[in-house]
């Protein structure tokens, strides 16, 4: 067996349809910035885990996965500016 045969293909990059499955429905600018990281499902999955609070997942303090994280960073824009206005 040659090394090719061995090597295993990278994730799929998550569709529209993954995306609307996993946060529901978004607006659309959002939607265009998560699409646009070319995300996983798992990178998905991994932030609306971040998302519901249980960062225990990751292990207290630690930063999410890269593209985990920018997801969570472009869900969360809106709420981090309402809380610099307050």
């Amino acid at each position: 067996m040659s090394q090719e045969s061995l090597s295993v293909p990278p994730p799929a990059v998550a569709s529209l349809e993954d995306v609307k499955r996993v946060f529901g429905e978004l607006d659309e600018a959002k939607l265009l910035d998560i699409l646009a990281l070319r995300p996983t499902v798992r990178d998905l999955e991994n932030a609306s885990v971040s998302l519901s609070g249980d960062r225990d997942v990751f292990g207290a303090g630690e930063p999410l996965p890269n593209v985990a994280g920018d997801i969570v960073a472009i869900l969360t824009a809106d709420e981090d500016e309402e809380s610099r206005r307050a």
